[in-house]
């Protein structure tokens, strides 16, 4: 080992975990998709982390709060390990993600919409044969947005 792992602190995946607030098991998991790289191991097989694997997890688990797939995250892991490289490509992969939120906040006011007008319907009070919330969503002709909008918004 070198002088400077020597002197670098490195931790079991626990403590990992609680440092970066990133389970145990996506740990492992960014390990086996290999968003991170793999940890040294003790003579006992337990994997000990490093400094570059926090600041590592901490690229990944801002990226992925924001969204990001795991391919994207890993071509954005391929350019930030390789600073000489233009970030065209970072560019365009951010733009993208900004019209599939933009895409996806759409269909969530749509969906809005749709279960405000069904919530207006009925204000309680009657039995569940009678309501007008149970009526609407077992008449599909009544969504405006029938055709697999609304329902697609949580994909």
């Amino acid at each position: 080992m070198s002088d400077r792992k020597n002197l670098e602190r490195v931790v079991p995946i626990g403590v990992l975990a609680e440092q970066t607030g990133v389970k145990v098991e996506t740990i492992r998991y960014y390990e086996q998709v290999e968003l991170l790289p793999p940890p040294e191991r003790t003579e006992g097989n337990q994997r000990r982390y490093g400094r570059r694997h926090v600041e590592r997890l901490a690229f990944i688990k801002h990226a992925r709060d924001l969204g990001f797939s795991v391919d994207s995250i890993r071509t954005l892991l391929k350019l930030s390990d390789n600073p000489e490289l233009p970030c065209d490509q970072a560019h365009a992969i951010s733009v993208a993600h900004l019209g599939e939120v933009r895409h996806k906040i759409a269909r969530l006011r749509s969906l809005e919409k749709e279960l405000e007008r069904i919530a207006a319907t009925c204000s309680g009070g009657v039995s569940a044969c009678d309501c007008a919330i149970i009526e609407a969503l077992a008449d599909h002709s009544q969504c405006a947005h029938h055709q697999g909008g609304v329902a697609d918004a949580w994909r």
